[in-house]
């Protein structure tokens, strides 16, 4: 199987989801996919379309510098923190390898990050509990008070 689906009771109340998938470019499109579907009963106000974009960069990135010996996942989690909503990617690479890079032009890729700064209300990365790194971004107000 190429990944798996937790939705149910969460440890920690204010998640509302998580995914675990495998190293792969199908992985992308899928993390989109099962993020609308778990995402959408709890109605939230932001732009999923957003939301996905930013999963899929996050993702991506995942998979291309994730490095593990042996077999090795990317976890993505999704939280209510209030009116908030906070997704995590997790991969077992080095915190200290992120960093928002400056593409030329001419350059085909790097502009992830970038990106997610520009539609993200916040940004962050560092170690993630799951050992490696977690790149997390925030929608403010993506639930009405």
């Amino acid at each position: 199987m190429a990944y798996t689906i937790d939705r149910y009771p969460p440890e920690e109340p204010s998640r509302l989801g998580a995914m675990t998938l495998h190293p792969v470019a199908e992985s992308v499109p899928r993390a989109r996919r099962w993020f609308r579907k778990f995402i959408t009963p709890y109605h939230p106000a932001c732009a999923l379309d957003d939301c996905e974009l930013m999963i899929s960069e996050l993702v991506t990135n995942a998979i291309l510098y994730g490095r593990s010996e042996g077999d090795w996942v990317v976890r993505v989690e999704w939280f209510r923190e209030k009116n908030s909503l906070r997704v995590d990617v997790h991969n077992p690479g080095f915190p200290a390898a992120i960093r928002m890079r400056h593409p030329s032009a001419n350059e085909a890729h790097g502009r992830g990050l970038l990106l997610i700064d520009a539609i993200a209300d916040s940004w962050r990365s560092g170690p993630s509990p799951f050992g490696g790194t977690v790149v997390s971004f925030v929608v403010d107000d993506a639930w009405s008070a």
